[in-house]
């Protein structure tokens, strides 16, 4: 397992990329603009980790900004943690033996996500790819993450 990156929602995207990277000196590794999903992804890394945050995509800060304005009640301004994993139907299924809900199933072999004992989301996603497989392809979702 690795650490990937924590995703924050912002407001403000000018107001915040001022405060991580003028006010705490994180720099702009890389971001996705997606018209369609009406949001920006802005991906931060800390100055002696940058070089390795462009070439593993980790360790980042994600700031996601929709570009529709939402009031962000109960924390949903934090998003989630992600972490890259060896094998998602082992590691899913591992949690789920343990009583986890797997809120979001790994349909396609490639992201999952969970929630901890706190409702602190959590993104698993496949280091490299994996065929879609059953029971996990045919899975509903349940609740939100």
């Amino acid at each position: 397992m690795r650490y990937l990156h924590t995703m924050v929602r912002v407001r403000d995207l000018d107001a915040s990329l001022r405060f991580y990277c003028e006010g705490l000196g994180l720099q702009e590794a890389y971001r996705m603009e997606n018209e369609k999903g009406r949001f920006t992804l802005v991906f931060l890394a800390a100055p002696e980790d940058l070089e390795a945050a462009k070439e593993r995509k980790a360790p980042l800060v994600e700031l996601t900004y929709n570009w529709d304005d939402e009031e962000y009640l109960g924390g949903r301004n934090f998003g989630h943690l992600a972490y890259r994993v060896d094998d998602i139907y082992q590691t899913c299924q591992r949690l789920m033996d343990m009583g986890v809900t797997i809120n979001r199933p790994p349909r396609d072999g490639h992201m999952a996500f969970v929630r901890s004992p706190d409702g602190i989301s959590v993104e698993l996603l496949q280091d490299g790819s994996l065929p879609a497989a059953e029971p996990w392809a045919s899975m509903p979702n349940t609740g939100a993450w």
